[in-house]
């Protein structure tokens, strides 16, 4: 899914060129792995993760270990290549066997490594539950809530968030005894078997604080610089009002207001910027044009959507 997703995001740079040659064989090979992960790695209710030397699949309903990974199914949404019913459904899957509500917990994958007399490689050295182990990993992690928002699941994308939220896993003397490290990082990684369930591994050293917070502000929040425009597709939870967002562009402070008096999780009915109407870049979104004029400028957008189906259209965002 990652290779499709590299090789769609550079065929516009060779195109823009004129490297024609190049962005013939990237598409051609995106579609040919398209074509191939839909063949050979569907397995009835998610993705596989991949195949041993020996052909046997990795991630799989049949298996004793690794039985669901959750990174296939959350880049089959982020990549844009996975059929959408599938990806809905293997989405589906994440929730009801890798999210563990009562601990707090998302799981890299389940069951952990442990008799297996197959070699997945060095994250077996780790004990059950540890690390990439079958432990949270909180890379995997922030590409769920992404892949939750894309899919227009607000509820969940936030469910998840708020559940690896380090300030809530320290709210109080006995959750702040069992996590152990500080509550204004992001771990890298959070034990899931017992005795040493929801305890924080590495701290502070992480690539997975910075998808947590594009997770949170420009899938979630929606907000999102494209060039010299800000994207604005919020996806929230349906109980959410509205919030507000203060964007500051070189010398000028864009102030952004969302209401949602339809209680819905995506879709944007209109928008102004200072009481002038701007065109909606689609159902899910609007481009509001960046500007560096001084002062404030007033951005009002209205979620709402006419029909379910509707506020489900994943966002038009890249990775």
């Amino acid at each position: 899914w990652f290779l499709y997703a590299c090789l769609k995001e550079m065929i516009p740079y060779a195109e823009r060129r004129e490297d024609t040659t190049r962005a013939a064989r990237w598409s051609a090979a995106a579609q040919s792995l398209q074509e191939a992960v839909e063949r050979d790695g569907w397995d009835g209710e998610w993705y596989r993760r991949g195949f041993f030397d020996d052909g046997t699949p990795l991630g799989t309903s049949s298996a004793e270990e690794c039985r669901i990974d959750a990174i296939a199914q959350s880049w089959s949404v982020i990549s844009k290549a996975g059929d959408l019913d599938r990806s809905r459904l293997a989405m589906s899957s994440v929730d009801r066997h890798l999210i563990d509500e009562e601990s707090n917990l998302a799981l890299l994958f389940a069951p952990p490594f442990d008799r297996t007399p197959l070699d997945p490689g060095y994250i077996k050295a780790y004990p059950p539950g540890i690390r990439e182990n079958g432990g949270q990993y909180t890379h995997a992690a922030a590409w769920s809530i992404i892949a939750f928002a894309e899919l227009g699941d607000g509820d969940s994308a936030w469910k998840l968030l708020s559940m690896i939220n380090p300030i809530n896993l320290s709210a109080t003397r006995s959750s702040s005894r069992r996590y152990k490290i500080e509550p204004y990082v992001i771990a890298a990684d959070v034990y899931t078997q017992p005795p040493h369930t929801g305890r924080g591994g590495w701290s502070w050293y992480t690539g997975s604080a910075g998808w947590i917070y594009r997770a949170a502000l420009e899938y979630i929040l929606g907000v999102k610089k494209e060039g010299d425009s800000l994207i604005i597709a919020p996806c929230i939870p349906r109980s959410w009002p509205g919030f507000e967002v203060t964007y500051k562009f070189q010398n000028t402070t864009y102030k952004i207001k969302v209401t949602n008096p339809n209680s819905v999780s995506r879709g944007v009915l209109s928008c102004t910027s200072d009481d002038v109407t701007v065109p909606l870049l689609s159902s899910s979104g609007v481009r509001v044009s960046l500007a560096d004029t001084g002062g404030t400028k007033k951005v009002h957008v209205t979620m709402g959507a006419s029909t379910a189906a509707e506020a489900q259209v994943p966002a038009n965002a890249g990775i």
